[in-house]
């Protein structure tokens, strides 16, 4: 006789029963005539959602092929663990101080920070100026400034990076009301340090293999042969590309600063026949109606690669420029030009991929293989 085991679980914050078998394609497909039953990927298992007429419609289904059912564990009722999640609800910022908040804006741009920045800090101080509101206190103080760190930030349980955006954006704000607080005083977390995931060449190839499109082929190769940021990869115009020189001019990326970075050989048989395709007439990666191709769609480009891939590692756009580094410097080239190829300020950040490079690590003789 054919065993099926009920259990329970939660599913997507729901009580579920779980149908467990062992593969049989007969109970597969009596199971498929029960709509109520549903697939779950991530369970890789049949479930159903729990209550008592699901469970007596489920016993019955399985008792017309008179197999046994067995439904101990379901005498167990799954309890899902309670989590309390902290919320600070934030009175509207009032006309005079969302009127504050545009000249804020304003004086930002001024000082040619970036859009994101601008935004980020407008939206930080936008908060902190809330925050007041709520606590019915005006004066910027340094006592309010750390309250704002506990209450919003830090029981939130927001990252290191955002606590450090909140209180540089604060700072900008204090700077341009012209009210001077030590900050120096609010410990800053350390942030973490991991070290960045890297693609070998053999998953390199194997993502531009599995890329059909032309146009979505040749921006992911951009980002790897040029060591690219996506943002740079999209702002690049046509004029950008100097093939006699063999060198990519980035301008005003990030610092707002302009550099020059490698034109792979294979990589420009490439990009002209992405050319002469799509012929662009500004920039050198358009979308629809001529405009910027999105950062969005070339992420899901390459997120399409990789079903096709046995790679399991978490890969993003961002790790294509992390690979082109570190290849470059397991080949053998000098901290110092792949530092001005990347565009970092100080080598302290490409020194980072000295830590993910197999060449030092490889000629490291383990102690294990002299026993």
């Amino acid at each position: 006789m054919k065993s099926i085991i009920l259990l329970p679980n939660i599913h997507k914050g729901s009580n579920i029963v779980l149908i467990n078998f062992p593969f049989d394609q007969e109970i597969k497909n009596h199971l498929k005539l029960l709509p109520e039953v549903q697939w779950s990927q991530n369970l890789k298992s049949f479930y159903i959602k729990d209550s008592s007429s699901n469970r007596s419609l489920l016993y019955n289904h399985i008792r017309l092929k008179k197999w046994f059912v067995n439904y101990e564990k379901l005498k167990k009722k799954v309890i899902p663990p309670s989590k309390e999640i902290y919320k600070l609800v934030l009175p509207a910022l009032s006309i005079d101080l969302t009127s504050e908040l545009k000249k804020f804006k304003r004086w930002l741009q001024q000082k040619r920070l970036s859009e994101n920045t601008v935004n980020t800090y407008v939206e930080v101080t936008a908060y902190f100026l809330r925050y007041g509101l709520l606590k019915k206190n005006e004066d910027y103080s340094i006592k309010l400034i750390e309250q704002f760190n506990y209450d919003f930030i830090f029981r939130a349980n927001r990252s290191v990076s955002y606590q450090n955006q909140c209180i540089n954006g604060i700072k900008k704000f204090l700077f341009f009301k012209g009210i001077e607080i030590n900050l120096l005083n609010i410990e800053r977390p350390k942030k973490e340090k991991k070290l960045p995931a890297v693609l070998s060449v053999a998953e390199i190839k194997a993502i531009f293999n599995n890329l059909t499109n032309l146009k979505h082929k040749t921006l992911l190769s951009l980002l790897y042969s040029g060591g690219l940021r996506i943002g740079e990869a999209l702002n690049l115009k046509v004029d950008d590309i100097d093939s006699k020189r063999m060198l990519i001019h980035i301008k005003q990326a990030k610092g707002k600063k302009d550099r020059y970075t490698l034109l792979s050989y294979s990589f420009l048989i490439l990009l002209r026949e992405y050319y002469l395709a799509y012929k662009p007439k500004v920039f050198l990666f358009e979308g629809q109606n001529g405009h910027k191709y999105s950062g969005a769609s070339a992420q899901a480009v390459l997120k399409k690669a990789l079903k096709n891939t046995k790679i399991t590692k978490k890969v993003t756009l961002h790790t294509l420029r992390h690979s082109f580094a570190t290849h470059l410097l397991e080949n053998g080239t000098d901290i110092r030009y792949i530092q001005e190829l990347l565009g970092h300020s100080s080598p302290k950040t490409t020194m980072i991929y000295t830590h993910v490079t197999k060449t030092s690590l490889k000629n490291i003789k383990n102690p294990f293989d002299e026993l």
